[in-house]
């Protein structure tokens, strides 16, 4: 009997739209895998009864037999980040002020989603309100690394990367402002896609003008998966007025597009500004090196900026996005009793800003977008590690310490992502392997709006991959 949680999402669609599978089969199949692991990892949270899930199955499999598919993703099921608000079902961002929310409406992603025919069985956890790349909170608790569930799942869209990992999911949305797409696939041996600046809509948003830096995207255990969920997420939205559309040409057909020799700029540590736990560099260069065999050359680049301020840059303008949403809650004192100390953090760190700090913070991104352009005038894309970190231990609530260097606050030990977000480029981790049986991987970072031509290139890494992505044991 064929097991179908071992395909991704573009093959289950095939599978379905040429009548081989029934859709209550593959969501049985998943639905199996969930009951098996899920009460081990905590990936996925608010689980819909089962027997409301089959008899959706049902329905999809006689809707396609009387009118054909009502999409790609048409009876596939899908569990959202709970980050996503989702009309009839529990949307708790992490928290407890939260914690019995249940939206009427769904975000612009759930919809999409939605008309692509997806089933939504439940939500993947996350952190309270996405902060910090250890998916944990007081609601729902901790969720588990994929390969050892005594270490942190990495985040925020840690659950989905989990569910992704261990087939609970053949697919998965995830959000990405400090790493939340790239750090947790990173921790899981999975893809994960943070898209250009636009191209993959949010609304509601709490400021549709200012809030740039935060960005939906897809997670996955192929980069054909990955393009295949993109092709749904992306294109322009008027009611997200920076949005951007879509490329004429599917993501699914670029990815298999072949790439040509390349030139890759390797950033390493940024000339010792970042450290690294030891085995990450290294996983890095080795993987770099096999990249070789698909037409790339590797050189060594240290672009001539001041890391340090453009460090502060992305805290500060990170406050001051993110009290968008918190203040209004801050301001509430018992909400605020609610709020994470990281939280509170974020948004006292933003009263204390003047429009000055902000001018400032945004004349640096400005400086290195410029500095970016220029690098690209070189090289087709750059290389960085995803993380500075393996998976840790669970119960931590964040690195304090890497090597001998203190990290002085709850994100800085992820300092290695803010390159990309602050450039808007499109950036995508690809798995680079193992250390003590603990994954690692690698940032990989393209010319603004070259989605395309990015996923191309991990699609060709992806052939050349020495090993399975995801946790493939039974």
């Amino acid at each position: 009997m064929t097991d179908y949680s071992i395909f991704g999402a573009a093959e289950l669609s095939r599978l379905v739209q040429t009548r081989t599978a029934s859709c209550y089969d593959i969501t049985l199949d998943f639905l199996g895998r969930i009951d098996s692991l899920n009460p081990i990892h905590n990936a996925i949270i608010s689980l819909r009864p089962r027997d409301e899930i089959l008899a959706e199955a049902s329905a999809a499999d006689e809707m396609l037999s009387r009118h054909g598919p009502t999409g790609p993703l048409h009876g596939l099921p899908i569990a959202i980040k709970d980050l996503s608000m989702t009309k009839g079902l529990r949307t708790t961002f992490g928290s407890p002020i939260y914690a019995n929310f249940v939206p009427e409406m769904d975000s612009l992603s759930v919809e999409r989603l939605r008309s692509a025919g997806a089933l939504i069985i439940g939500k993947t956890n996350t952190p309270e309100f996405g902060l910090g790349s250890h998916t944990y909170n007081p609601v729902f608790g901790i969720t588990r690394n994929a390969f050892d569930a005594s270490k942190s799942a990495g985040g925020s869209s840690g659950g989905a990367a989990v569910a992704v990992a261990l087939r609970m999911l053949p697919v998965a949305d995830g959000s990405d402002f400090g790493g939340s797409l790239r750090n947790p696939a990173a921790f899981n041996n999975i893809f994960g896609f943070r898209p250009s600046q636009g191209l993959v809509p949010n609304w509601p948003a709490a400021d549709s003008f200012f809030s740039q830096l935060g960005t939906e995207g897809p997670m996955a255990r192929s980069v054909e998966d990955l393009a295949f969920l993109l092709d749904v997420q992306a294109g322009y939205e008027p009611r997200a007025p920076l949005s951007i559309e879509q490329p004429a040409a599917s993501f699914v057909q670029s990815c298999h597009e072949q790439i040509g020799p390349s030139r890759i700029g390797w950033l390493g540590d940024l000339g010792g500004h970042l450290v690294f736990e030891p085995g990450i560099i290294d996983l890095c260069e080795t993987a770099l090196k096999t990249m070789t065999d698909i037409e790339c050359t590797i050189e060594p680049v240290l672009p001539n900026f001041d890391f340090e301020a453009l460090w502060g840059c992305f805290t500060t303008l990170r406050q001051f996005n993110l009290s968008a949403r918190l203040k209004p809650l801050y301001d509430d004192p018992a909400k605020r009793a609610l709020l994470k100390d990281e939280a509170q953090w974020e948004v006292e760190g933003c009263l204390s800003l003047s429009a000055i700090d902000i001018l400032n913070a945004s004349q640096t991104r400005t400086a290195w977008y410029a500095t970016m352009l220029e690098l690209f005038q070189t090289y087709d894309f750059l290389a960085i590690p995803s993380a500075q970190v393996f998976p840790f231990d669970a119960d931590l609530h964040w690195p304090e310490m890497i090597g001998d260097r203190k990290m002085d606050s709850y994100h800085r030990w992820m300092e290695v992502v803010a390159l990309a977000t602050l450039s808007g480029c499109p950036v995508v981790n690809v798995p680079v392997g193992f250390r003590n049986g603990l994954p690692m991987g690698m940032q990989l970072i393209g010319r603004p709006r070259s989605d395309a031509r990015l996923l191309s290139l991990a699609r060709s890494y992806e052939i050349i991959l020495p090993f399975k992505t995801g946790r493939n044991e039974p």
